[in-house]
């Protein structure tokens, strides 16, 4: 295992290009010797004045625009509802620590994200944003050594740390300037081309040194901070303690630990030292491991990194486990998450007998272990992925019907997927259709709920409704001038005579809306007045 500190894909992306130039350093990386990380100002001092709530959050809107259509944005309903369950506590808990200030509990996002990337990072952006690699859940071996990870990037948030950067940037560069100036003045009295030299690049070397410094004690802070937050929100602490030995470990596999003074976080050991401090004299509790855990991290495994040649290779990864049927624990746990690794791989490289026999195994390692029924029902999706995929539709609704009745957002995605394949008429996709626009209803910035409500509508031949559909996930996806377009499209057909009269207001109003958004935006960007033909960046 390799513990990357750039945001690179697999497959390259303008992803990675808008995260390298906004993005908070993560908890688990360190900077390459020589890559200077802005810098901060002290601890104490007040940011309003450089970057206040209301722009931040305008600045991770924007950066948020540039990723949210990106192909490495991803939004697994299960994982998503996964990291939620682990990140809504840890939001909870900050706001009754009060690290989350009044002014920010309502104008930040608080969102957090998925990344389709192998390297194992987290990161912060702008506003209360944070994204996190399915390296990272891959490499985490229970709950609560990812939840360590997500409350050191929640105290990034809390702490303003982005803004202190940008704050801190721009004083260094000003210092360093007039240092540089003052450099050269003196050396142009002497006549000495090295004092002119070093008056360049002495300055320069000083403020990348002062922001590499300061940029550890943004992580030390986050360090702290996270440990309360992930303490008093019900988490084994020694979460922290387990998530730095294992990149300690990862590190000793690519550094010797020279020239710590480079890098922009503590060195690992240190990182251990304190977090075994906080965790005090008493008895140390290993983070508990759980079979859900393990069939999330073994879901990340297969959906990080999409080549074939990866997913032929998962495939194999339960060969050695096939024979092996004992309940120990950890090796349990081990063997249930290489049959789901390789069931869902070979869904993807559409190996479906294949599929099915690692899907049987995993179940029967599943009753070993105590029939987890969180796990049991990760399993009946996985039943109805494969079930999809090979377009048994009964059998697919009939697994989700096994699960107890719930309205989660995975079910709705799972049964949209399964109706928009399904050959036995129109029953089931108008069900799942009006189900789903109740759910964008009250939750309008569901992206991939209003995408498969599109879907649903063209298979219904509700060719209106399918378009509003596809402007909405514009909408929520951050591209206005794709949802202003489609909404038009909309509108031109709404004038038909068999158009739904409803339909076409509500299309009409959206249209008039967003239009008016528009021109605020434009506003913006033009304050001395619009020029004609203007368009949205």
């Amino acid at each position: 295992m390799r513990i990357r500190t750039d945001f690179r894909s697999p497959r390259g992306s303008g992803l990675r290009r808008s995260l390298l130039a906004i993005a908070t350093s993560c908890l688990l990386c360190s900077s390459p010797a020589g890559q200077a990380q802005v810098a901060l100002p002290s601890l104490g001092d007040s940011v309003s004045q450089d970057l206040d709530v209301g722009s931040e959050r305008h600045l991770g809107d924007q950066v948020m625009r540039q990723i949210r259509p990106d192909p490495d944005f991803l939004d697994d309903p299960l994982l998503q509802e996964y990291l939620l369950g682990i990140w809504d506590p840890l939001v909870v808990s900050a706001k009754l620590l009060g690290n989350i200030s009044d002014e920010t509990i309502d104008r930040f996002a608080w969102e957090i994200f998925l990344v389709r990337d192998r390297s194992v990072n987290a990161f912060a952006l702008p506003g209360g944003f944070v994204g996190v690699h399915l390296g990272l859940i891959a490499m985490t071996s229970s709950r609560d050594e990812l939840a360590s990870v997500l409350a050191h990037e929640l105290s990034h948030v809390t702490q303003r740390h982005i803004a202190r950067r940008i704050a801190g940037d721009s004083r260094n560069s000003m210092l360093a300037m007039a240092a540089m100036l003052a450099g050269l003045i003196a050396a142009s009295r002497s006549g000495s081309i090295d004092a002119a030299n070093a008056a360049i690049v002495g300055p320069q070397a000083l403020a990348a040194q002062a922001s590499l410094n300061f940029s550890r004690d943004m992580e030390r802070e986050a360090d702290r901070v996270g440990f309360q937050v992930l303490s008093s929100a019900g988490y084994t602490p020694s979460g922290m303690f387990s998530m730095f030995e294992k990149m300690e470990q990862a590190h000793h596999l690519m550094d010797s630990g020279s020239y710590p003074y480079l890098r922009t976080h503590p060195l690992t050991s240190e990182r251990i030292g304190d977090a075994r401090t906080r965790l005090g004299a008493g008895d140390f509790q290993r983070p508990i491991n759980l079979a859900e855990h393990a069939l999330m991290a073994a879901r990340s495994r297969v959906l990080m990194d999409p080549r074939a040649e990866v997913w032929a290779q998962l495939q194999n990864l339960d060969a050695g486990a096939r024979e092996q049927r004992g309940p120990t624990v950890g090796r349990g746990f081990e063997q249930l998450s290489a049959r789901y690794t390789s069931c869902l791989a070979s869904i993807k490289m559409r190996d479906f007998p294949r599929a099915a026999r690692a899907l049987e195994s995993a179940e029967q390692q599943l009753q070993l272990l105590g029939n987890d029924p969180k796990a049991l029902r990760l399993l009946r999706y996985l039943r109805a992925e494969l079930a999809q995929a090979q377009a048994r539709t009964g059998e697919g609704f009939a697994a989700l019907d096994t699960l107890p009745r719930e309205k989660s957002r995975p079910l709705l995605m799972e049964r949209s997927r399964l109706a928009l394949v399904d050959p036995r008429g129109p029953d089931s996709a108008r069900e799942v259709a009006d189900a789903l626009q109740t759910w964008v209803s009250l939750n309008p910035k569901d992206v991939l709920a209003w995408s498969q409500l599109g879907l649903l509508w063209e298979k219904l031949e509700q060719p209106l409704r399918a378009v509003r559909a596809q402007g909405e996930a514009r909408y929520a996806m951050g591209d206005l001038g794709g949802a202003i377009d489609r909404m038009r499209s909309g509108l031109r057909q709404s004038r038909g005579r068999d158009a739904d009269p409803v339909e076409a207001s509500v299309i009409d109003a959206r249209l008039r809306t967003m239009l008016y958004e528009r021109r605020q935006i434009l506003s913006d960007m033009y304050p001395r007045g619009i020029p004609p033909g203007a368009e949205l960046p």
